[in-house]
């Protein structure tokens, strides 16, 4: 068993929302489920966030195997970022999260 895996909460939700349960995760989510993208991309795409912490969730997400992180040996040097096959299957949770909100925003309009 992974030192990781011996750090996990019990609880399955708590779980979850270890891995994902930051604003930026989830839309660092969003942006990759659609399919690769750049750095400055999704910095634009989700705006407010800083170069920094962006940075900073994005090697979270890469060391919990959520997302994968591409170099190109180019000058200036090219990074892609694209979920793993683990991130991928986040798909129906997000989904799960856009159809509430669609929900909860129809009900209180």
């Amino acid at each position: 068993m992974s030192d990781k895996l011996k750090e996990l909460p019990a609880c399955p939700v708590e779980t979850t929302l270890s891995l994902i349960g930051d604003k930026w995760k989830v839309l660092i989510l969003r942006d990759l489920i659609t399919g690769t993208k750049r750095f400055g991309e999704l910095k634009k795409s989700i705006g407010t966030v800083s170069q920094k912490v962006l940075t900073a969730q994005l090697r979270d997400m890469e060391e919990n195997g959520l997302v994968h992180r591409k170099v190109y040996a180019e000058v200036p040097p090219r990074v892609e970022y694209s979920l793993t096959e683990l991130g991928q299957s986040l798909q129906p949770v997000l989904d799960a999260m856009r159809n509430w909100g669609e929900d909860y925003k129809s009900k209180n309009a």
